[in-house]
């Protein structure tokens, strides 16, 4: 991938992509995106400390489970700024359509099953490894997958305790009510 390509979308994930799928979670949409993997991939959100300032960030990516483990990729490499924020502080919250729980996260290097857990990844990661990296995953060969992820960045999220509130996954769901309220209440107008 040229650099002024790879510049473009890493703006169009910030900027475009990144909120719109954070606002889908927030309204309680998360499950939603991932009703079908194999298009529009494996979503979860990912929240961690800001290297720099201390605050709290929310970045969505794409995962997959393999043995009960959570793993995700930073496609981007070492410059991505969640992955550099997780590298100062691994403690990180992920929120997934089944529940919402703090782990750990820790980069695997040089990992025997790290090729394999790249190739589910990017399977898992739906229509994004063919539309931005040109990478059939299912029949890419190994050698090839080998040199094309060399800079990807593989992170295995480590359960540590459950967690619930309002600061989560669905803290906007009450928007929905809002909405219907104020169509409710147009539509009885209306009708008078």
């Amino acid at each position: 991938m040229n650099s002024n390509f790879e510049s473009s979308l890493r703006l169009f994930f910030k900027k475009f992509l990144n909120p719109f799928m954070l606002i889908m979670w927030r309204l309680g949409l998360g499950p939603a995106l991932n009703i079908s993997p194999q298009y529009g991939g494996r979503i979860m959100v990912l929240t961690h400390i800001g290297r720099k300032s201390g605050q709290l960030r929310r970045t969505p990516v794409n995962y997959t489970v393999s043995n009960g483990e959570l793993y995700c990729l930073a496609g981007f490499g070492s410059i991505s700024d969640w992955y550099r924020n997780m590298l100062k502080n691994p403690n990180v919250e992920v929120w997934l359509p089944d529940g919402w729980w703090r782990g750990v996260a820790v980069e695997v290097g040089d990992d025997p099953s790290r090729l394999s857990l790249v190739r589910q990844l990017m399977i898992d990661s739906g229509f994004a490894a063919h539309a931005f990296g040109r990478i059939d995953p299912h029949t890419i060969s190994d050698e090839e997958l080998e040199q094309i992820s060399k800079p990807y960045r593989l992170i295995h999220i480590k359960r540590e305790e459950a967690r619930t509130g309002s600061e989560g996954p669905g803290d906007l769901s009450w928007v929905w009510i809002a909405a219907t309220a104020i169509l409710l209440f147009f539509f009885i107008r209306r009708k008078r």
